[in-house]
């Protein structure tokens, strides 16, 4: 197989995505800000190539699909995962989060995503041909959590990716460009170390995601994230899908 994968990120969904396709035959390339974890990552995947940057800047995200053009001759799909929980910087409910917080959250996931898709869209424009976009987004953007999750600044981010990648899908269709998302519900990841950390929420994810019992597994997501990534899902665009345990429909 010649399928190209970039896939930005190189921990928890991104770190299994890569894996998974690396098994398949995909040629992967990564894109992420942490050198020695994407360094250790690009190791165990035969082949495939980095590049080390920060994906908030254009610079960054061009300087990644030209490196990755250059290393296998092209790309066929991206997959935007990289991204944070902006606690730290002071997100929560909307009365309470800070300026910095709604900031850095924004930049941190919707601007890296935007410009990552910039990037492809104009490569692929540019060469008269087609590609698949796979966009990270989270159910906390369509199914709000007021008790445990009330991170106003990141539902707000991963619902503005929603919204650019349908709007994406509708505008270029016609060139062969397909444009997905998945929102996944809490993920056994680094970004979820809180909610492992706290037997009340690890309660409270048992009965909100019964389906997974507890947190989803990295591998789980990145099964529906292949699938959407690869040829067979050529006829799918425009769609948002929730790999969540259950937690969109349990009360």
């Amino acid at each position: 197989m010649d399928h190209v994968l970039l896939i930005t990120g190189s921990s928890g969904i991104a770190e299994a995505t890569a894996l998974l396709a690396g098994r398949e035959g995909y040629k992967i390339f990564l894109a992420s800000m942490d050198e020695s974890q994407c360094r250790e990552l690009s190791a165990r995947i035969a082949g495939s190539g980095y590049f080390i940057g920060d994906l908030r800047g254009p610079s960054a995200a061009e300087g990644a699909l030209s490196s990755c053009v250059k290393r296998f001759g092209g790309v066929d799909a991206v997959f935007n995962v990289a991204g944070l929980s902006g606690r730290q910087f002071g997100d929560g409910p909307v009365h309470e989060c800070s300026v910095e917080g709604w900031d850095k959250t924004l930049e941190a996931n919707a601007k890296p995503t935007f410009l990552m898709c910039r990037a492809a869209v104009r490569h692929w424009l540019d060469a008269g041909r087609g590609g698949t976009i796979l966009n990270m987004a989270s159910v906390l953007a369509f199914s709000p959590e007021p008790e445990h999750f009330s991170t106003h600044a990141y539902a707000a981010s991963k619902g503005a990716i929603i919204s650019m990648s349908r709007a994406m899908a509708a505008h270029y269709a016609a060139n062969g460009i397909r444009v997905n998302v998945i929102a996944p519900a809490l993920v056994k990841t680094p970004m979820s170390a809180r909610a492992q950390a706290d037997p009340e929420l690890l309660k409270f994810i048992r009965h909100k995601q019964p389906l997974s019992g507890g947190l989803l597994e990295a591998a789980d997501v990145a099964e529906t994230a292949l699938f959407l990534l690869s040829d067979r899902s050529r006829h799918v665009t425009g769609q948002v899908v929730a790999i969540d345990g259950g937690w969109s429909i349990t009360g």
